[in-house]
C-alpha cells in the first residue's frame, strides 16, 4: 500500500514542511489546521468560536477535496491553549457533525503556530 499526498488547491499553503493530507489505504490523515483564512494567508481575527470556524472550514476544503465529509471523520484531536475556551469550541464543533461523532481528545498547550488559540487535526476514512 503506498500513500497518495493530499495538496487540495482551495487550501491555503502549508506554513511549513508538511502536506495538508496523506491517504494511506481507506484512510486519510489531515495534519492540524489552524484558523488560517485560505483566500488571505492570514490568520482570521476574533474570538475562539471565530477560529474554529476557520479550522473546521479548512478541515471541510480538505475532505471535499477527497469527496469526503465530516461524517466520515473517526478520530479528532483538538489542541487548545487555554481549557477554559473548551465550551466555546465545541459550540462550533458540534455543529460540523450530525449523528455518530467522532473519537476524539482535546488536549491544552502552551503555544501553537503564528500565536493562534485552536488547531484541529482529524482522521477520515473513504
Amino acid at each position: 500500500m503506498s500513500k497518495i499526498i493530499i495538496k487540495p488547491a482551495k487550501a491555503a499553503p502549508a506554513v511549513g514542511p508538511y502536506n495538508h493530507a496523506v491517504r494511506l489505504g481507506d484512510l486519510l490523515f489531515c495534519s492540524g489546521q489552524i484558523p488560517l483564512d485560505p483566500a488571505t494567508g492570514q490568520i482570521v481575527s476574533g474570538d475562539i468560536k471565530a477560529q474554529t470556524e476557520q479550522v473546521l472550514s479548512n478541515i471541510q476544503i480538505i475532505l471535499e477535496d477527497q469527496r469526503l465529509g465530516f461524517a466520515n471523520v473517526v478520530k479528532s484531536t483538538v489542541f487548545l491553549t487555554n481549557l477554559a475556551d473548551f465550551a466555546q469550541m465545541n459550540e462550533v464543533y458540534a455543529k460540523c457533525f450530525t449523528g455518530d461523532f467522532p473519537a476524539r481528545s482535546t488536549v491544552q498547550v502552551s503555544a501553537l503556530p503564528r500565536g493562534v488559540s485552536v488547531e484541529i487535526e482529524v482522521v477520515a476514512h473513504y
